[in-house]
C-alpha cells in the first residue's frame, strides 16, 4: 500500500545515460557545432564512444552530424525546452491550487495529464497527514479506472467529440492501488481543450465516500479556477456538479 512514506534506497545511474548527456551538456552558449576533438576535450570520453553515441542520439533528433563532420544540437532539444518551458507556465497555476486543496482538505492533492498509455503525475502537494498516497512528480500510473484516468479519455477529443459525462467529481476506490480512494475533475484550457486531470486521493479509511461528498465543492471550485485561468471555459461542464455540492454543502 502507497501511503506511507518511507525512505527510499539508493539507486545508481546508468552509465552509458550518464555519457550521452555528458555529450549533450557539453555544448554551451555561442557554440553553433563542435568538432569530435573539441567534444572529447570538454567530456573526456574517447571519441569511438563519442561517435556511438552520438548514433544513438541522431536517432531522437537531439544531436545531429554535419556534413563535415562536426556535430550540433538537433531539433529535439528545442522540442523539450518547448515542453520545460510549458510545463513550468501550467506549474505556476497548478501548484498553488494544488497547495490550497491539500491544505483544506487534507488529503494528497495531484494533477495528471496523459501520456500515451499511462497518465503523468504532473505535480502533487503531499497531504498534511503522515498515513498519505505518496505519488511523485514524474511517476507513471496506468490507464485504469481511477477517475483521473477515465476523465483523461473521456476529454481526449474535447470539444469535437462530447461524449456523456458521468457525474463530477469522478469517486473511486481501489482502482490503482489497494486501500487507496481518489476523487477527480478534468481541466480544461484554451480552445477548451483538455489540459489534465485534478484529484484528491488518500486512504480509503479516511476519503471515505461521504467524506468525497465532504471536499466536492472546494474541489468542482479548484477545477473550474483553473479552467478560467487556463483560458478554458468550464462553466458547461462545472455548472450542474457545482450546483449539486453547493447544496449539499448547505
Amino acid at each position: 500500500m502507497a501511503t506511507i512514506i518511507k525512505d527510499r534506497p539508493t539507486v545508481e545511474g546508468v552509465a552509458a545515460a550518464e555519457r550521452a548527456l555528458e555529450l549533450l551538456t557539453c555544448f554551451r552558449t555561442g557554440d553553433k557545432a563542435l568538432s569530435l576533438a573539441e567534444i572529447a576535450d570538454r567530456t573526456g570520453l574517447v571519441k569511438s564512444t563519442i561517435m556511438r553515441l552520438a548514433v544513438s542520439l541522431e536517432r531522437y533528433n537531439l544531436i545531429v552530424r554535419l556534413h563535415d563532420g562536426r556535430y550540433q544540437l538537433g531539433s529535439g532539444v528545442v522540442r523539450l525546452g518547448t515542453i520545460y518551458q510549458d510545463s513550468v507556465a501550467l506549474e505556476e497555476h497548478v501548484m498553488p491550487v494544488l497547495a490550497s486543496l491539500a491544505v483544506m482538505t487534507q488529503e494528497t492533492a495531484t494533477f495528471y495529464v496523459r501520456h500515451g498509455d499511462v497518465r503523468l503525475c504532473l505535480f502533487r502537494v503531499n497531504s498534511p497527514s503522515s498515513l498519505r498516497l505518496d505519488v511523485q512528480p514524474g511517476t507513471q500510473r496506468p490507464m485504469d479506472e481511477a477517475g483521473s484516468a477515465q476523465l483523461l479519455r473521456l476529454f481526449a477529443d474535447w470539444p469535437d467529440e462530447r461524449p456523456a459525462l458521468p457525474s463530477l467529481p469522478i469517486y473511486t476506490v481501489g482502482a490503482t492501488t489497494p486501500h487507496v480512494a481518489s476523487t477527480s475533475v478534468p481541466v480544461i484550457g484554451q480552445g477548451n481543450r483538455l489540459v489534465g486531470a485534478l484529484s484528491l486521493a488518500g486512504p480509503d479509511a479516511r476519503l471515505t465516500e461521504e467524506r468525497a461528498r465532504q471536499v466536492a465543492l472546494p474541489l468542482l471550485e479548484a477545477g473550474l479556477s483553473l479552467c478560467r485561468s487556463l483560458g478554458g471555459d468550464g462553466e458547461a461542464i462545472y455548472r450542474v456538479p457545482v450546483a449539486i455540492a453547493s447544496n449539499q454543502a448547505g
